[in-house]
């Protein structure tokens, strides 16, 4: 089971986006940003019937801002962080650099995928 899908055509997106919907899964997205390389990630919660309550928004939050902080610590060339947002059924962060691309959306994806009491 793929966790996200990236740098694919539109067509591909929207195949993936009806499979997420079809096995009620979190549809997660990259995008590389001509400019720069880095990633463009888009989690929708729409495709499933998970909602971000705000402790899951919080974990997210955290790991937006460790993220954040180990790009701009490491004063990475291509680091160019530029911002995010997390509501209860979209998310997104722009700014990962491709060699953590893998990890950080698998990391999304799992709390995305958790379902508090």
């Amino acid at each position: 089971m793929k966790k996200f899908l990236s740098d694919s055509k539109m067509f591909e997106f929207d195949r993936y986006f009806k499979e997420c919907q079809e096995t009620n899964r979190p549809f997660i997205k990259a995008r590389k940003n001509p400019e720069d390389g880095n990633y463009l990630i888009l989690l929708d919660l729409n495709t499933c019937d998970y909602n971000l309550t705000s402790e899951n928004r919080n974990k997210i939050k955290d790991l937006f801002t460790s993220e954040t902080n180990s790009t701009e610590s490491k004063k990475l060339q291509k680091s160019s962080f530029k911002g995010f947002n997390i509501d209860k059924e979209l998310v997104w962060y722009n700014g990962v650099l491709p060699k953590r691309l893998c990890a950080f959306c698998e990391n999304l994806f799992d709390l995305a995928c958790i379902k508090n009491e």
